[in-house]
């Protein structure tokens, strides 16, 4: 299966958003790096990356430490002409060499598409150390031949990337937009829109309606989709809609084992849209800021 994107640039770029550069997630078995390529190891879900330039070791810069042939290697993906893998085994050197991060720190990674590859590849990464059984029968999975998938040899069962389906509403009323803040110690405390996974059997179209209705009590019409990213700090995928409030009636009852606050914004006394610029919910935040919806 061939897949490949070029991004158009934009002034505010989401995490995505790579362009000159492009991304080619084709799947490739059999493919060995080589110089100029890049190789990412695991230590759980948190990334080792090279402590001296703060990135995910090159194969020469890896070559330095341990001999790089000696290292089971899977193929991830490409941008531009440079490939990214996964080192499944961890030598003592490379490990001494590294500082280890968590996914977050990706967030405010510099240059942005190296950030995007990074988090990217922690999310296949976790594919493949998550089914490296099957769940039907315990035998060792391998990864299939043709496809991004992990196959059981015995029973044949396949199991693909977890990819999570999710929606982001903006919820509008005239000049003003509903943002909410989660609760729960250590929740994300920057404004945000209303989001939530959608459930089995359920269009995206619902799943807005029920989120905004479940969170905060209103009812809403006129939903648009406005545009999608991926999010691999969550393993999602994000669909961001903008919808009106049906009717006048704005009381806000709030969820609040899920949200500690829902308010009215006008256009002119919105925040900084979603605290990271990366995000697709700041970049809707941003566009109702800029002109109507």
């Amino acid at each position: 299966m061939y897949s490949q994107k070029r991004i158009v640039r934009r002034d505010v770029a989401m995490i995505q958003d790579i362009a000159p550069h492009i991304f080619d997630n084709a799947y490739q078995t059999g493919r060995r790096p080589k110089d100029g390529d890049r190789i990412l190891f695991y230590q759980r879900r948190e990334t080792l990356l090279n402590k001296d330039t703060g990135h995910p070791f090159t194969v020469s810069e890896a070559e330095e430490l341990w001999p790089v042939e000696s290292i089971p290697a899977v193929y991830l993906f490409s941008i531009d002409d440079v490939g990214f893998y996964w080192g499944r085994v961890i030598p003592k050197a490379v490990e001494e060499a590294s500082i280890i991060v968590d996914n977050r720190h990706f967030r405010d990674m510099k240059p942005e598409w190296m950030a995007f590859s990074c988090i990217t590849a922690s999310q296949l990464h976790s594919f493949y150390h998550e089914h490296q059984f099957c769940g039907c029968c315990g035998a060792p999975a391998l990864p299939d031949e043709k496809e991004r998938a992990m196959r059981c040899p015995v029973c044949g069962h396949i199991v693909y990337p977890n990819i999570a389906p999710a929606i982001i509403a903006g919820v509008t009323h005239g000049d003003r937009l509903l943002l909410t803040r989660y609760a729960g110690k250590g929740a994300y405390k920057h404004y945000a829109l209303v989001a939530g996974y959608t459930e089995i059997g359920e269009p995206l179209e619902d799943t807005v309606r029920r989120e905004v209705m479940e969170e905060t009590g209103l009812r809403v019409t006129n939903i648009r989709f406005y545009k999608s990213q991926p999010w691999s700090f969550s393993g999602s995928l994000l669909a961001g809609f903008f919808c009106d409030l049906e009717g006048d009636d704005e009381t806000v009852r709030l969820q609040e084992d899920e949200l500690s606050e829902a308010v009215w914004f006008s256009r002119d006394e919105l925040p900084d849209g979603g605290g990271s610029d990366i995000s697709l919910t700041h970049e809707m935040i941003e566009r109702f800021r800029s002109r109507p919806v």
